[in-house]
């Protein structure tokens, strides 16, 4: 028979296992020690990076697969380390419980001069209070167990980063066996309102000869890819994903035509919305990446637009009108269309994507970008999860057709760099019978590459194509000074040095057939160095660049 009383800590992780989370990122340190040995004992899986960002960037990657995420670190220099990816985490709406041992409760009242500490205790916390969706300080066995179940609801419901500060003398106080977990039901739209958009939304979509249906990432972090998809199933609408919402729906749905980033998109896509005489727009985040730089230029009399809590449609707001419902009230009363009268161009036909092209490799050419991507569009398996970082391969990735079941992992808004390497750790850990494929620059690598070894610490197999083409060449579109040159590694043999396999170092077309035959059947994480040109980069980066280099004013 059970105990009905459990510690402060073993409810906290009670919890954390019931709402989903296996696995535990962290980094040791004294204050934190305690809470880690009970980790230990849990059911949870403790996974150790090498600083506290990866732990970040970790329990984000890990939430994008899973639902949820979490990470652990010390008090003050630890997660003032991590806070950077907690704010990515934040900007992307990206679910992830961030857990501070701190100082015992005394401490707080007397602030002595301990180490790691600010003088005022309280620094950390409003710190965090900015990029995070709710946070508390647990300081008694009282009112512990509340505010765990507040904040984690908290993070469930915003799909956004919550926060607890856990003194090292709650940690083993003695509380309630939690209940079984109330998770957090969606608040109800204000029907009046619900009922006047859908009215006005119908009349125009029911008009319309041509439309066209936007989705983007709310859909995918709220998890309403099924009623994305039996909305687009029963009109017969045609539909793009913007670069936060790719794979929202499988690439190769019959309807699907392609990646709309406005004048960065390709010329057919650009063409279809442009010329929609109704677009429904759902769950956009309208950032610059997103937007191809705020060239979508989609007009306001011919849009509707709806997001989590709101809908806009034309020049009429509706509040408390949820994205769910709005969906499910067009599922419901929109007739069905024959996609066909829409006579669209899908993305898996007609060359309209690299996938659909020819690939035939010329052994002796050196290896450029396009050519590199070309091949990677039919490397790349069902039910993969493919990740790129910020730059050159994110925007190239980006541009390719994914197969069947892939997930897509870009930090397209938030755009740290070295987000990566973390997040390959967290979305392997969340998913281990898939395989993970990660494109990397090399000077994002250097940021975090330390994180390789975990990978390799615990088994983990991902394909790794780091890219080098000898710096920050993201930076370089934007203005090309000697700020951008970094030290020349030899990128692939530090995967010997963290105690894994050889890596592959590849420059022509054909030693990237020899590698990726190697990769095929190998059991082990593969690291592929691909050498390309310092300024070999798709023109939607380039395009990036001259925005923000007009945007920040620079020659």
């Amino acid at each position: 028979m059970m105990s009905p009383e459990v510690t402060v800590a073993q409810y906290l992780l009670l919890r954390l296992k019931e709402i989903g989370v296996d696995h535990l990122f962290a980094v040791p340190g004294d204050f934190v020690l305690g809470f880690l040995n009970q980790v230990l004992k849990s059911d949870l899986k403790y996974v150790g990076t090498c600083n506290e960002l990866n732990a970040a960037y970790a329990a984000d990657g890990y939430a994008r697969i899973r639902g949820i995420g979490a990470f652990a670190s010390t008090y003050g220099v630890g997660e003032l380390s991590a806070v950077n990816g907690v704010a990515g985490a934040f900007a992307e709406r990206v679910p992830v419980v961030v857990i501070t041992g701190s100082p015992a409760t005394i401490n707080f009242r007397t602030r002595p001069l301990l180490h790691h500490t600010l003088g005022d205790y309280q620094i950390p916390l409003k710190m965090y209070e900015k990029v995070t969706a709710a946070s508390t300080q647990l300081v008694s066995a009282q009112t512990a167990p509340a505010e765990i179940d507040r904040v984690l609801k908290a993070c469930l419901s915003r799909q956004q980063p919550v926060y607890i500060s856990f003194p090292s003398d709650v940690v083993m106080m003695p509380c309630q066996r939690p209940e079984a977990f109330h998770f957090p039901m969606p608040a109800p739209s204000d029907q009046g309102a619900l009922q006047e958009a859908l009215t006005e939304a119908l009349e125009m979509l029911d008009k319309a000869r041509d439309p066209i249906v936007i989705g983007d990432v709310e859909l995918i972090r709220f998890k309403l890819q099924k009623e994305f998809a039996a909305l687009i199933d029963t009109t017969g609408f045609p539909f793009v994903a913007m670069m936060l919402g790719k794979t929202v729906l499988s690439e190769h749905h019959p309807q699907f035509i392609g990646l709309f980033a406005g004048d960065r998109s390709r010329g057919y896509v650009r063409e279809r919305v442009g010329s929609a005489d109704c677009i429904l727009q759902l769950g956009g985040l309208m950032t610059d990446f997103n937007t191809g730089g705020f060239t979508t230029r989609l007009d306001n009399t011919r849009t509707i637009s709806a997001n989590l809590r709101s809908v806009k449609i034309q020049h009429h707001y509706y509040e408390n009108v949820y994205l769910h419902d709005f969906i499910l009230g067009l599922t419901e009363k929109l007739s069905r269309r024959d996609p066909a009268a829409f006579k669209v161009q899908c993305a898996a036909e007609g060359c309209v994507h690299r996938h659909t092209e020819l690939y035939q490799p010329d052994a002796p050419q050196p290896l450029t970008i396009r050519r590199f991507f070309d091949r990677m569009s039919h490397f790349i398996e069902k039910n993969s999860i493919v990740i790129a970082e910020t730059g050159v391969s994110l925007f190239s990735a980006a541009e390719m057709l994914m197969p069947e079941g892939t997930t897509f992992i870009g930090q397209t808004f938030y755009g740290s760099i070295g987000y990566t390497i973390g997040a390959t750790l967290g979305a392997g850990m969340a998913a281990q019978g898939r395989r993970v494929i990660l494109f990397v620059g090399d000077g994002s690598f250097q940021v975090t590459c330390q994180d390789l070894s975990t990978m390799i610490r615990y088994g983990l197999k991902p394909i790794i194509f780091l890219i080098n083409n000898d710096g920050y060449t993201i930076e370089r579109v934007i203005v090309d000074r000697p700020y951008n040159d970094i030290q020349p590694w030899h990128y692939h043999k530090l995967v010997e040095v963290f105690g894994g396999s050889p890596g592959l170092d590849v420059r022509t077309e054909g030693e990237l057939e020899e590698a990726l035959d190697k990769a095929a059947t190998a059991d082990s994480l593969v690291f592929i160095e691909v050498h390309t040109g310092r300024m070999d980069c798709p023109d939607a980066l380039r395009s990036a660049g001259r925005s923000m280099a007009k945007t920040n004013q620079l020659d």
